[in-house]
């Protein structure tokens, strides 16, 4: 018998860029992650004349206007329940943004969010980590947009350094006095631009060509099929060699050119030859060969941020008092087996919070968190009958005991989640688990792995550990326990219950104490590319 799931929702993420206004649109479910419905694009140029000017001109907000309008009716046709709309580069620097927000919220009824750069890069970043999956760490991401060339660096620990440069091609364009069809002396004023701004803010960077480097934006999209090197686990790659190589062509071809060429949309087509160069500069001053461009932005970020926080929903007052109800039932069964009752509340416990802090790994829904919590003060109720096999026990006492409450789909999966807590595998000639859908037998080994993680951090003599922080890393994810529980004993044992998390996730898990210092992610100087930048800086062309 199934497990009662919840019923999908649909979101919708509006992402106000200076080149255009992208619509998503996407239904969520918990535990089935995300499906796209479907997207727009609305050719709204908002960065037009703003890095001139600072203000946006009475057409672009009535166009955007009508833009959100039409958006509206989408997310109305599409019973959207949830969204959210930004605007970023240009819109930040529109002395007159607040005319064109109010616009919006007229015409549209849509709320227009204003985001900083650092919002945006997160955005961006967290897209990027969902898209690329568990096994590809990247260890720099850059986005090229209409207004900015943003710039994250990554390592172990999270975020080492960010930039938000301003490179965009709309910007270049527009205050350079640049056409579609550049000069070669205008060519090299863009080249020896780009390449003085990084210098100057970024003079030491790292070693980077052994890396995985990620590209986004509609521009890296754009290059990528027109230079496109050989895909990497299914993500297509932009080689910055045949970058290199086609870059005259591009260059020689104006908007018309470009369109008939290379199949983009006009408006793309006209910001074609500027982009090249910034990405042919940004490769030759990182030293970048291959970038994956996974084709995720903002929008995508935007959805799982609503992904994320419609799966943390809060309990109901009535499910609340079930929930307290069913673990006082469990816990007076477990004690007629003798169960020692503070330890598996220690186990409750760090399950519980695990599957907290690691929703967005796990992507499971809310109303899964209960029956864990019940395995957890079950877990140990077969030893009574029997030590060995005390896994195949404690399942059947689950089956069949008096539990008041329970009802039959929950009594199967925590049955089988007690059967699976420590050393047994999931397998499909264990009738009950074989009864199981295949998402629900992935969700199984889902919970099942975050309670051998609980189990085996208080196994054997020592105080309960009843409190971990897990955090989730580009490759890894790291748990630290407190001092004071015999920390290399716990962590030894841990080791050994990752297993199955490991081979469910596609990540590495690390154990260590709480106290202990974090690595440092200086990067390596390159004598090559400093010498490069300092020749660039004291170029005369920089200052055009």
């Amino acid at each position: 018998m199934a497990v009662v799931w919840g019923s999908p929702v649909r979101i919708a993420a509006i992402d106000a860029g200076s080149n255009a206004i992208r619509l998503g649109i996407a239904e969520v479910r918990p535990g089935a992650g995300l499906t796209f419905i479907g997207t727009e694009r609305f050719p709204v140029r908002l960065g037009h004349r703003v890095f001139l000017e600072r203000r946006l001109d009475s057409t672009t907000i009535a166009r955007a206007g009508e833009a959100f309008a039409h958006f509206r009716r989408l997310l109305d046709r599409f019973q959207v329940k949830s969204y959210r709309a930004v605007a970023t580069s240009a819109a930040r620097e529109a002395r007159n943004r607040d005319v064109l927000l109010r616009r919006i919220r007229r015409a549209s009824g849509i709320r227009l969010e204003v985001i900083g750069s650092a919002e945006e890069a997160r955005l961006v970043r967290h897209a990027v980590v969902q898209a690329l999956g568990e096994r590809m760490a990247p260890r720099l991401i850059f986005d090229l947009g209409g207004g900015s060339l943003e710039i994250t660096l990554l390592h172990a620990e999270g975020v080492e350094r960010s930039f938000a440069f301003p490179l965009g091609t709309v910007r270049l364009m527009e205050s350079m006095g640049l056409s579609d069809r550049m000069t070669r002396e205008q060519q090299r004023a863009v080249r020896d631009r780009v390449l003085a701004t990084l210098v100057s803010a970024w003079p030491d960077p790292p070693e980077l060509a052994d890396n995985i480097i990620v590209g986004c934006g509609g521009n890296a999209e754009a290059l990528a099929r027109i230079t496109a090197g050989a895909p990497q686990r299914g993500v297509p790659v932009l080689h910055m060699g045949s970058l290199k190589r086609r870059l005259p062509e591009i260059l020689r071809l104006d908007m018309r050119g470009r369109v008939k060429a290379y199949g983009v949309r006009r408006d793309r087509a006209d910001v074609m030859g500027v982009a090249a160069i910034i990405l042919s500069t940004l490769a030759e001053w990182l030293d970048l060969r291959n970038v994956l461009v996974p084709g995720v932005g903002v929008r995508e970020g935007i959805l799982r941020d609503l992904a994320v926080s419609l799966l943390r929903r809060r309990p109901s007052a009535g499910e609340a008092r079930r929930a307290r109800q069913l673990l006082k039932s469990v816990r007076s069964f477990a004690t007629s087996f003798h169960s020692d009752g503070s330890r598996v509340e220690a186990v409750r416990s760090l399950a519980a919070s695990f599957f907290d802090q690691l929703a967005p790994l796990h992507g499971l829904p809310p109303e899964l968190r209960l029956p864990l919590e019940l395995a957890a003060v079950l877990h140990n109720v077969g030893r009574a009958v029997n030590p060995e096999g005390r896994q195949k026990h404690g399942e059947y006492l689950v089956r069949h005991g008096n539990l008041p409450g329970l009802s039959a789909p929950e009594r199967e999966l925590v049955a089988c989640l007690v059967r699976y807590h420590d050393t047994v595998e999931p397998a499909l000639r264990h009738k009950l688990y074989s009864s199981f859908s295949p998402r629900e037998r992935r969700q199984v080994r889902a919970l099942a792995s975050l309670l051998r993680i609980a189990v085996a951090l208080n196994a054997g003599p020592g105080a309960p550990v009843t409190h971990a922080t897990a955090r989730v890393n580009a490759g890894e994810v790291i748990f630290e326990i407190p001092r004071g529980v015999n920390p290399a004993k716990r962590l030894r044992q841990a080791r050994r219950g990752a297993a199955l998390f490991e081979q469910e996730f596609g990540r590495k898990a690390v154990f260590r104490r709480a106290d202990r210092a974090r690595p440092s992610g200086a990067g390596v100087k390159r004598q090559k590319c400093a010498a490069k930048g300092q020749a660039a800086a004291k170029s005369p062309k920089q200052a055009s």
